[in-house]
């Protein structure tokens, strides 16, 4: 079976991007081959989204630290999976707490089947994983159950929304870091230390990657406004139709400007249909996209900073490609 696309990273020579195409290849089998069950409807639903696509990226940030180190350690493959499994978990359970219709172009498995049975997918994946997990160690059972600790307290403090006399601004940014970044953290981490890398790249690879995810994430936010059509990937406007507050809505909000009356007001709630544009308008010529912005850059420049202590290999030529990637798909 064909690997999925590896994430187009320039600078990356022929045959690190062959490494990791093989490496993906390994894991998509091995991925497939984990959700089996003897009941064949519980085989359909778990590889529903597996099916439905995606670039296993994270998959590919363990095989890509795992170069640091023997990339060809039997506990590599595994524990990409295993990243792999989680994250597909948390979006059976997202679509629940979301209603998506939609996911990766498919109906997602709450629209085709039922809520039940795609938060009882996702909790399959998990146990999946984790009977992968048993034979990899404690220590990356200890690192794992740290991350789904995090992943779940960013989905419930995100649910919560900030206490009172909690800035809005920094609680949004640390359930971005425990939400997105943390599992991409640990696709770095799992790499480096399943090949066995010096504890100084493991710590480096661990941080570097979770400000990448931060900055993903924020990336996204400011696609979702300044995109002018879905080629993206998002329909510009997703975020103010469903009434989030992304960073740069809540730098607006955050303002006291009685030039900024209207955009407040329109952003009090989810945006109607007929005030979209409008809001759109309005945030695209707003400082608060250059000031998210900057804290997107900020976040990347971090990750730089870690990684250009690494050895100097191919894959860290790859990595920092994929900082100046995270920076310019923001527009």
């Amino acid at each position: 079976m064909a690997a999925p696309p590896v994430v187009d990273l320039p600078f990356v020579d022929e045959r690190l991007a062959q490494d990791l195409a093989d490496g993906l290849a390994e894991v998509e089998k091995l991925l497939r081959s984990s959700v089996e069950s003897r009941d064949s409807f519980v085989t359909e639903a778990s590889r529903h989204l597996i099916e439905a696509g995606g670039k296993r990226f994270r998959a590919m940030l363990v095989l890509l630290a795992a170069q640091f180190g023997s990339s060809g350690a039997s506990g590599v493959v595994p524990g990409a999976v295993v990243i792999e499994l989680t994250h597909l978990a948390t979006l059976y359970h997202d679509d629940v707490m979301d209603e998506a219709p939609v996911r990766r172009g498919s109906p997602s498995a709450n629209a085709r089947w039922n809520n039940t049975v795609a938060i009882l997918t996702g909790d399959y994946l998990f146990a999946q994983a984790s009977e992968i997990l048993a034979d990899l160690g404690p220590e990356i059972i200890r690192i794992q159950a740290q991350t789904f600790s995090r992943l779940v307290r960013g989905q419930i403090r995100e649910t919560m929304g900030p206490r009172e006399g909690e800035d809005p601004i920094t609680h949004y940014i640390d359930v971005l870091a425990d939400k997105t970044g943390s599992l991409i953290a640990t696709s770095g981490r799992f790499g480096a230390l399943l090949a066995g890398a010096a504890p100084e790249v493991v710590d480096r690879l661990t941080r570097a990657c979770e400000a990448i995810g931060v900055g993903w994430q924020l990336g996204d936010d400011l696609l979702d406004v300044a995109s002018e059509s879905a080629d993206s990937g998002k329909t510009p406007g997703t975020d103010l139709r469903e009434g989030v507050h992304t960073l740069p809505m809540l730098y607006v909000l955050a303002s006291e400007s009685p030039e900024d009356a209207r955009l407040r007001e329109l952003l009090a709630g989810p945006v109607a249909e007929e005030d979209v544009e409008e809001a759109l308008r309005l945030l695209r010529a707003h400082p608060a996209m250059d000031r998210a912005r900057a804290e997107l850059v900020s976040w990347v420049d971090r990750a730089r900073k870690d990684l250009s202590g690494l050895p100097d290999i191919p894959a860290r030529a790859a990595y920092l490609a994929l900082c100046d990637y995270v920076i310019e798909r923001s527009g």
